[in-house]
């Protein structure tokens, strides 16, 4: 087989030694870490639910306790008395935030999220493939971080029906967008964000409202979902399928560049067996996620791994650690084309894990594919390096 070729010529390379590199100070600084994994597996072998004091918060890092955290009803993505974030609050991104069924529970959550996974189910992921030749030459991108970042955010909007020459714009305000999101963004990214956050309500409105949906689009399935709906809610809830994208699906595609140009021999076999990219995005989702963390907020009191949490705790989900539990799959530190059900949480579960895993995983793929198609060469990728975007919880690498 193709990916047991590959192993053995990794096992050859193993006795490398590798230079030495001081542990992350913690699980929020571990996300931009260059090797955050041994320093995971140190804090799965601790207590089921670790508190730390100086992030104030519960760390869960264990598989089976992320699990029981993503069931728990108790546990919400966002705080009780904070649905929207203060510092976009009464702004138009804060609008568009607070619509978002990722981002609330209640109402809109009820009625909007089944209608996207249905529609989401429906679509035929072979066109993603097929249409990013097209929208790559469309959408420009001035280094790999650029393509990884616009390419996959303009193929979602292809996918609802925008035209090629409109997808430039919605990549770079959906990225204006989602700078918001951060606790990290400054006074400036968060004044552009709901200038972005404007531009795309209305751009949807004219796409929902001014345009028949094309056969076979996004936009269709949603319709056929939702006969009639063309609320402010499901517009934000369509521009949050962009927004949703563009990180998660960004260091997902870096992420398997850098297993590309890390791990030996993997790039030699995807040149020779490229229907194998899905597997490899699959397997980076798996080994080194983009998304490494999330948080919970308890509502009411609740137990989670035997241990009371009272109303107002927050909790650290970390799922970079948990896709490489020993009891989630087998030889999880190695890296395996071909993983007999594989395993993993970094779209999160429950009722607000994510739908879009298919398509974010096909997008990844199809960009990597068109990189690789445009010559990138993996080599002088690995011989430059790459660090990562400063982030609380997403892993993006920034290749040199």
């Amino acid at each position: 087989m193709l990916s047991e070729v590959w192993m053995c010529e990794k096992a050859d390379t193993a006795h490398m030694q590798q230079p030495h590199i001081d542990p992350p100070a913690g699980a929020i600084a571990a996300v931009t870490h260059p090797d955050p994994y041994p320093w995971y597996a140190r804090l799965r072998e601790g207590p089921a639910l670790a508190r730390d004091e100086r992030l104030g918060l519960w760390v869960a890092s264990r598989a089976e306790v992320l699990r029981e955290g993503f069931a728990n009803p108790a546990l919400r993505v966002r705080p009780p008395g904070e649905p929207v974030p203060r510092a976009i609050a009464g702004a138009p991104a804060g609008e568009l935030f607070g619509q978002l069924v990722r981002m609330n529970d209640g109402a809109t959550h009820a009625a909007h999220k089944p209608v996207l996974q249905k529609a989401l189910c429906s679509l035929d992921l072979g066109g993603v493939r097929a249409a990013m030749p097209r929208i790559a030459a469309q959408v420009p991108a001035s280094t790999v971080a650029e393509a990884c970042f616009a390419w996959p955010v303009a193929g979602v909007a292809h996918l609802l029906g925008f035209a090629y020459e409109e997808l430039p714009v919605l990549a770079d305000w959906t990225r204006d967008f989602v700078a918001c999101l951060s606790p990290l963004s400054t006074e400036a990214q968060l004044g552009t964000a709901s200038e972005a956050a404007a531009a795309l309500m209305a751009r949807f409105e004219a796409l929902v409202t001014k345009r028949p949906a094309h056969e076979g689009s996004l936009l269709a399935a949603v319709r056929a979902q939702g006969p009639g709906d063309v609320s402010r809610a499901l517009l934000a809830n369509l521009v949050g399928l962009l927004s949703q994208t563009c990180e998660a699906t960004a260091g997902l595609a870096g992420n398997s560049l850098v297993a590309l140009a890390r791990e030996p021999g993997l790039g030699d076999a995807i040149a020779v067996r490229p229907e194998w990219l899905p597997a490899l995005v699959e397997e980076t989702a798996r080994h080194d996620p983009s998304v490494q963390n999330t948080r919970r907020f308890v509502a009411e009191p609740t137990t989670v791994a035997g241990t009371r949490l009272e109303a107002g705790d927050a909790v650290l989900l970390v799922m970079g650690a948990a896709n490489r539990d020993p009891l989630l799959n087998a030889q999880p530190e190695r890296f395996l084309l071909e993983r007999d059900g594989r395993r993993m949480l970094g779209f999160g579960r429950g009722p607000h894990g994510c739908p879009g895993q298919a398509l974010a995983c096909a997008l990844a793929a199809a960009g990597v594919e068109a990189l690789l198609a445009r010559g990138l060469d993996l080599a002088a990728l690995r011989e430059r390096g790459w660090h990562y975007r400063p982030s609380a919880n997403a892993r993006i690498p920034v290749f040199h």
